[in-house]
């Protein structure tokens, strides 16, 4: 059984789906620490010909609170990053069919973080039609005061999992000896490049999911995350 384990992200790019999609199980991360530099609680789109970010506003908290301890802030309103996405996407081909999914997320009534992220995700799945079980780290039956790669070596044991597939980005955190000698094999996710027309300008590569929904056609966008990547 193949499983993969990631943070919970907003709206994340395509390859976080491409790797959903190419996994039996998908764990989502539930009790591990925020933290506020990365893609939990922002991503970027394409303002104007280039990249720039939108965000979740987080209520201000101990660094140290799990994700699923995080709350949004109570002042946070969708209508910011809805207004940021209508402008820049206005002219885009598959706007409506994507602000409405956008619309739907954003505007989920859960504060709790994780809760809303794992909506987002789930929602963005179901319009992709990528159908996998998804669980959260949290109920897996392991010592999860375990760090880093101890901790995933014991979510995947404890799951039955015999190939853990990470993201390529994790290639110099893991070793593949650690995870044999739990008859693990270690796998990653490199996804091949990606182009498609951003209203004429040079192509900004690896946005946020959103850009490649505004752009493409969903049948175009399935048989990327079927095809367009190599496990190494």
């Amino acid at each position: 059984m193949k499983i993969a384990i990631m943070q919970p992200y907003l709206f994340p790019y395509i390859g976080y789906f491409q790797l959903l999609g190419a996994v039996d199980q998908f764990v989502i991360c539930d009790n591990y620490q925020y933290t506020r530099h990365g893609w939990i609680s922002r991503n970027r789109y394409l303002q104007n010909g280039r990249d720039a970010f939108f965000s979740l506003q987080i209520k201000g908290d101990s660094q140290t609170k799990n994700i699923c301890e995080r709350e949004l802030a109570a002042d946070f309103k969708a209508d910011k990053i809805l207004n940021q996405l209508k402008d820049a996407y206005k002219k885009s081909p598959h706007f409506e069919q994507t602000m409405a999914l956008v619309e739907s997320v954003l505007e989920y009534p859960d504060r709790n973080l994780f809760r809303f992220l794992e909506n987002s995700i789930k929602q963005a799945c179901d319009r992709l039609g990528i159908t996998r079980q998804i669980s959260k780290t949290s109920q897996i039956p392991i010592d999860h005061s375990l760090k880093k790669e101890e901790r995933v070596i014991a979510l995947c044991s404890a799951m039955g999992a015999d190939v853990y597939v990470n993201a390529i980005g994790g290639r110099e955190v893991y070793s593949a000896e650690n995870f044999l000698k739990k008859n693990i094999e270690l796998k990653f996710l490199e996804s091949k490049p990606l182009t498609y027309q951003q209203f004429g300008g040079t192509f900004v590569p690896w946005l946020s999911i959103i850009d490649v929904m505004m752009f493409n056609p969903i049948d175009v966008i399935k048989r990327c995350l079927e095809c367009d990547y190599q496990m190494v």
